[in-house]
């Protein structure tokens, strides 16, 4: 069984130049990265922050659409 690389919290923040806060927030809110618990910490598959960045790109991407700046 392949377990894939799994990134905690904290090395997820300091790739994203972010307070920990931040991503603890976006979890609250429902739009942070699907993660888990190891013990006391959160860990994140490799595979779900490629798709968590994927989808808030996509997001972005929508949000400042020319045409959509238009309505």
């Amino acid at each position: 069984m392949p377990l894939g690389q799994v990134v905690t919290l904290s090395e997820l923040c300091a790739h994203l130049h972010v307070p920990i806060q931040t991503l603890y927030d976006l979890r609250s809110q429902g739009r942070g990265p699907r993660g888990f618990r190891v013990g006391r910490e959160l860990r994140f598959r490799a595979g779900e922050i490629e798709a968590w960045l994927a989808n808030l790109e996509a997001e972005d991407a929508q949000r400042h659409r020319p045409d959509a700046e238009a309505g």
